[in-house]
């Protein structure tokens, strides 16, 4: 089994689609499934279950997943140490961060590392920021763009970015939250917020139902990622609290509105997480260097 194999396969495990995955690598849907199937019969177990609707991975998929993902890692990593002069730095670095940062604060970073290193192949993947940490630290990306969690890893470094500040905000259509908006004094109890899974903004709004004293507030929906969210708002389906880049970036942010607090949220700080171990790795070392 080869290097590349295990590219294939990390590639239709995260895609779940043999003809994207054959695109991606430029060869046909037929070849991919050949490739697949060697390596099935190398291992004597199939590692995909697929019918024409949908392709998953089996027990020993999931098994194999971890195995090619840190034996992978380990190969970039050895071609890395292998580029001893940094001018002529090549190679794979995996990066994570939101739908917003990615044209919020990302751009300018990579302006920056790109003009230095232009034979460096960036892998960007997006997706909910609350999921940054999990990924850096099962070395499924090497660094992530996402806010300082309270409790930061001992392994982790943490470099700062920005203050990330934060808002409250409501549909502008007519629609029960907004009715109830109008009482005074305001009934927090009884209106309905949509809240972000997990992450510093889930953190921040729980700290305000506190400071509320709202005990238990009416969730019309969680939502992982907070792209989404002001969508849902702008629908009429309730309050949000989320930073406000992501407001002020969304498609729909004309269609929402700011609900004035007594009591300022408190902002949380946005930077890049990377393993303390990997900044020996020359590419990632020269990423970091970019940011200070």
């Amino acid at each position: 089994m080869e290097f590349n194999d295990l590219k294939l396969f990390l590639d239709l495990a995260e895609n779940k689609n043999f003809s994207k995955t054959a695109i991606q690598h430029h060869m046909s849907p037929s070849t991919l499934s050949r490739q697949i199937q060697r390596m099935e019969d190398n291992l004597g177990q199939p590692l995909f279950l697929r019918d024409n609707r949908q392709v998953s991975l089996t027990e020993c998929g999931e098994k194999f997943l971890q195995f090619a993902q840190q034996n992978w890692q380990h190969w970039q990593q050895f071609k890395q140490q292998l580029n001893t002069n940094e001018e002529e730095l090549s190679g794979e670095l995996k990066l994570f961060c939101s739908v917003t940062a990615a044209y919020s604060h990302l751009p300018a970073i990579l302006e920056r590392f790109r003009t230095l290193y232009p034979k460096v192949e960036i892998q960007l993947t997006t997706g909910d920021p609350a999921l940054a940490l999990h990924l850096v630290q099962s070395q499924q990306v090497d660094l992530a763009l996402a806010g300082r969690p309270q409790n930061l890893p001992h392994n982790i470094i943490f470099h700062y970015i920005d203050d990330i500040a934060l808002s409250l905000i409501a549909p502008r259509i007519a629609c029960s939250a907004t009715q109830l908006l109008q009482q005074d004094p305001i009934d927090w109890q009884t209106i309905p917020f949509i809240l972000p899974v997990e992450g510093p903004a889930r953190q921040r709004i729980d700290q305000w139902f506190k400071q509320k004293k709202i005990k238990h507030p009416k969730i019309y929906a969680t939502v992982s990622g907070h792209e989404g969210i002001v969508s849902m708002v702008a629908l009429g389906c309730g309050l949000a609290m989320l930073p406000d880049v992501v407001i002020n970036n969304s498609p729909m942010h004309s269609q929402v509105s700011h609900v004035s607090l007594d009591t300022p949220i408190e902002p949380f700080e946005l930077g890049i997480c990377v393993q303390k171990k990997c900044l020996e790795l020359p590419l990632i070392r020269a990423f970091w260097q970019v940011l200070e």
